[in-house]
């Protein structure tokens, strides 16, 4: 991690019924120049105002953003959406190699709670007031945000995107009921969801591969949280399968990732029955019988893994052999 600056996170378009949701990764130096001061909440301050500050935090410290699609967000749901986002913004700001000795996160929630930095993390309430670089955060989240729906307000004219930049005021809802909805508009957030017939679980069967990688995602991190080092991820070949590999101490193990929405069948580890098991140690074994220089000298063990919930929570994990 290293030095003592901060990582500033703030996410934009929670609320929204149209457009992607931000989240905004800001780091300020230590030395701070004079314009720090003019930081505050993004909603606090002009659009001129908030432009022109964007433009001197890209130019002059470290910044990055995480964005989510509408599709995405519909498929995973708010919450999920928000750990993805941010999750994407704290990767591409690791990116620029600038230290930060602590994570501050506007609001209660640790959206990176399933990594590896959540050790590292506090949730403030009004951050995005009182901590200069969650201010800056929200800022130039705000600002790409703003600039994206005013790009899409030509791509799908008559919604007032350019104006609402995506809430549900009442002339945008009277274009709704007009012109109906386009790919901008999240189809999981009422009264859109009632008017489409959307439905989540027919989105995560339909795309049972993008719920599968989050799933896997959020088990990989939690294994690396516990000192696993990940050696290979959805490993494929015509024969076999394996979801992770991943090594720790003399030991090198092959999970079994399952996710279920729910557990009110019992979970996903009800999947895993004695052919699924013939099927994991057949990969294994072959696994190891080509990559034998790097891990023959490890004791090989199977695991399972329980992820459940639109939050892709790692229920349990343990091994099979």
């Amino acid at each position: 991690m290293g030095g003592m600056a901060i990582l500033g996170i703030d996410e934009v378009g929670r609320g929204p019924l149209a457009g992607p949701l931000v989240v905004g990764a800001v780091i300020l130096p230590d030395d701070k120049p004079e314009w720090v001061k003019e930081l505050r909440d993004s909603k606090k301050l002009s659009a001129k105002k908030r432009e022109k500050l964007s433009e001197i935090i890209w130019a002059e410290v470290p910044a990055a953003l995480g964005w989510v699609s509408p599709k995405e967000l519909d498929e995973l749901g708010i919450s999920a959406a928000l750990r993805l986002a941010t999750t994407r913004a704290v990767k591409s700001i690791q990116t620029l190699h600038a230290p930060f000795s602590q994570i501050v996160i506007d609001g209660k929630v640790n959206f990176l709670s399933l990594t590896k930095l959540a050790k590292y993390v506090s949730t403030m309430v009004k951050a995005d007031d009182l901590i200069k670089e969650v201010s800056a955060a929200s800022i130039i989240a705000k600002v790409a945000r703003d600039k994206y729906m005013c790009e899409v307000a030509e791509t799908y004219p008559g919604y007032g995107f350019e104006k609402n930049v995506g809430y549900g005021t009442a002339a945008h809802m009277k274009a709704i009921n007009g012109n109906g909805v386009c790919p901008e508009h999240r189809k999981s957030f009422e009264p859109i969801k009632s008017m489409v017939g959307f439905s989540r679980a027919e989105v995560v069967r339909k795309n049972t591969s993008f719920t599968g990688a989050l799933g896997e995602e959020a088990v990989a991190n939690h294994l690396m949280s516990c000192g696993h080092t990940i050696i290979a991820r959805n490993f494929k070949t015509y024969f076999y399968e394996i979801d992770i590999v991943s090594v720790q101490g003399d030991k090198i193990y092959f999970t079994e990732v399952k996710y279920r929405k729910n557990n009110s069948r019992g979970g996903g580890l009800v999947a895993i029955d004695k052919k699924k098991l013939q099927q994991m140690r057949y990969g294994a074994e072959c696994f190891l019988k080509y990559h034998s220089r790097e891990f023959g000298q490890f004791d090989p063990l199977l695991a399972a893994a329980d992820v459940a919930g639109e939050d892709f929570e790692v229920k349990d994990w343990f091994t099979l052999d």
